[in-house]
């Protein structure tokens, strides 16, 4: 018999289930928007913290900074964000939201703010508050990595 919790309550398992739970009419409020979850993610942290280096932006979109980097094109194409070099230090890159991007969030915060507003109402502002605090005292823990093969 092997060591390992049941699926059912496995916490890598239960996690991804929630977030299916949660993302699941966020991607369909995003579906008319031609933006995806993880650009809805930069432009929400772009838009909430103001221009940012690429590899911050990376760590708060929870995003390879590789993936991010492929991302930004098409997010500059879609006239969504800017891209910059510092002239003090032109090995980074910063981004920044641009008036379209913070329109696209606008036009769909509302939706979003509803998606919020229900999660809160089923499951309890409080419980929704302390999980809020598990998950990031969660997310502090200091694991141990794998080794790769």
């Amino acid at each position: 018999m092997s060591n390992l919790r049941q699926t059912r309550r496995s916490l890598p398992i239960a996690l991804l289930r929630a977030r299916e739970t949660v993302m699941e009419p966020i991607r369909e409020m995003l579906s008319t928007s031609g933006v995806n979850e993880q650009k809805w993610r930069v432009l929400r942290i772009l838009e909430e913290q103001g221009p940012m280096e690429l590899s911050h932006v990376a760590r708060d979109a929870c995003l390879l900074l590789s993936s991010l980097t492929r991302m930004v094109g098409p997010l500059q194409d879609e006239g969504l964000v800017t891209r910059s070099t510092p002239a003090d230090d032109r090995r980074k890159s910063v981004l920044a939201i641009t008036a379209a991007g913070v329109a696209l969030i606008q036009a769909h915060s509302a939706i979003s703010a509803g998606i919020f507003q229900q999660i809160e109402a089923e499951f309890g502002k409080d419980r929704l508050e302390t999980l809020l605090d598990l998950l990031e005292d969660l997310r502090k823990i200091d694991l141990p990595r794998g080794e790769k093969g």
